[in-house]
């Protein structure tokens, strides 16, 4: 049985208005065997790709290595854009090491209602995947329900939209209810390329351009969001 320890803490500012909420990085972020293009940073994998798909938007030329540059390049971009990461699980324990989301169990979730109350800045969430078992917002909605809480849906289109309140009371110094937005983009990995070839908006595009591609796909719903 492997432990699958999170290897990050939540990496947030006072002032920060968005955050990014995935669940666990591959073991190997944990054990400490990174490959040469990983960064030893949240969402460090290459094959993740996430850290592309914003690179791409932004045009921001960033390393992909061990290097201690690597990570201050990212951490430098989610500060001047006020994006926070914290992602929801805490640890697992897996029979397989690997990065399947399914081949967690016995799972300890971060308590992101409290990060949300202590940073009282943050009014979306981005979720790095869906409503699919062991996904982000799947254990988000189980972690709601610890505060009677759950989401309501504002926009059924990919991405999906939607929202929840957090009450006037459960807040310290707080003169109303807070509305938090939480986006569930299409996941960066490439298990996700499958769901993505059958979106009708996917295949309208691939049609007038052939060499759209998923990467291309994501970066263009990413865009509105980074």
């Amino acid at each position: 049985m492997f432990k699958h320890t999170h290897p990050y803490k939540p990496f947030i500012k006072n002032d920060t208005t968005k955050l990014i909420v995935g669940t666990l990085p591959p073991p190997r972020f944990s054990t400490g065997k990174l490959l040469e293009k990983d960064v030893n940073f949240c969402y460090g994998s290459y094959y993740n790709s996430l850290w592309l798909f914003i690179d791409k938007i932004h045009g921001l030329n960033l390393r992909y290595d061990n290097s201690n540059e690597a990570i201050e390049e990212r951490k430098a971009f989610l500060i001047e854009n006020k994006i926070g990461v914290c992602d929801i699980v805490d640890s697992a324990e897996r029979d397989k090491i690997d990065a399947s989301d399914l081949g967690m169990k016995n799972i300890k979730l971060r308590n992101i209602i409290g990060y949300l109350v202590q940073y009282p800045n943050i009014d979306t969430l981005l979720f790095t995947g869906g409503n699919s078992k062991n996904g982000p917002e799947y254990f988000f909605r189980r972690h709601l329900k610890d505060y009677s809480l759950k989401l309501e849906l504002v926009n059924n289109e990919i991405p999906r939209i939607h929202q929840f309140v957090i009450p006037r009371e459960a807040q310290e110094s707080a003169s109303s209810n807070r509305i938090i937005k939480t986006v569930s983009l299409t996941s960066g990995s490439g298990a996700a390329n499958i769901s993505i070839s059958r979106i009708p908006l996917y295949k309208q595009l691939k049609a007038e351009n052939p060499k759209f591609n998923t990467f291309d796909y994501r970066v263009m719903q990413y865009r509105e969001f980074f």
